[in-house]
């Protein structure tokens, strides 16, 4: 099932266009990556497809369901999402609860699944034995790593994550891979993730959506795994 399809989208800085034509899709079940040299617009392009951001033209779709038929719930991670100071008040099993919240209602009581929800979920991101630490007293990839627990917590059925690796060591993260490649194979989640190191990550991922310059200046979009022996072919011709 389709949970994103962007078609033709544009975005312009002021009277510059930043992004020209992109089309792109992700369904249900699978891990893609989005990737592109320094300055590609890859934030850009996540806050266009999330209405953060408006474009100038094209169409965004994003499902209002999910392959179950119910509302689709939808968790995004942007960059530098765990810079929580020193004096943040909060203990760390707090803060992932917190993300079991907008399933139940803030003034509703939680249960026991929503209390094996957060224990899973700080387990996943190797965070339990650390939930009754305060958040400040964390380094800067544990911080970053509860913010996933409590993404995971609220149990999405989309997951938009922009470099969310980062601050973590080479062991974290590639934890952190596995464990989106089981959400998607395994339950059925969909995963679009911005990476500066796709080689790390290609072994878990499923496509590569790959920004590129073009020979005018602009940012274009293809898929790695479809469309990369065009655009090679292309690049070909015109030498």
């Amino acid at each position: 099932m389709r949970y994103i399809d962007v078609e033709n989208l544009t975005f312009y800085y002021d009277k510059e266009p930043v992004l020209e034509n992109i089309s792109y899709h992700v369904d249900s079940g699978e891990f893609v990556t989005l990737t592109g040299e320094n300055g590609a617009a890859k934030s850009t392009l996540i806050k266009s497809t999330l209405g953060i951001l408006h474009p100038k033209h094209g169409k965004v779709t994003l499902s209002p369901k999910n392959d179950r038929g119910e509302k689709l719930r939808l968790a995004y991670l942007p960059q530098q999402v765990a810079s929580f100071n020193a004096g943040f008040p909060s203990s760390v099993r707090e803060f992932v609860t917190s993300g079991r919240y907008p399933r139940r209602g803030w003034f509703k009581k939680l249960n026991a699944h929503d209390e094996e929800h957060v224990k899973t979920a700080l387990k996943a991101v190797g965070m339990w034995d650390y939930r009754n630490h305060r958040i400040g007293e964390l380094s800067g990839g544990q911080k970053q790593r509860i913010a996933i627990a409590r993404m995971f917590a609220s149990d999405p059925d989309l997951f938009i994550l922009d470099e969310p690796t980062t601050g973590m060591d080479d062991v974290s993260s590639a934890d952190f891979y596995q464990l989106m490649h089981h959400a998607a194979h395994t339950h059925g989640k969909s995963v679009l993730m911005v990476t500066h190191d796709p080689d790390e990550v290609k072994a878990f991922a499923d496509r590569n959506i790959h920004l590129y310059k073009d020979q005018n200046g602009k940012f274009a979009c293809f898929d790695l795994h479809t469309d990369r022996e065009k655009v090679k072919v292309k690049e070909v011709t015109h030498a």
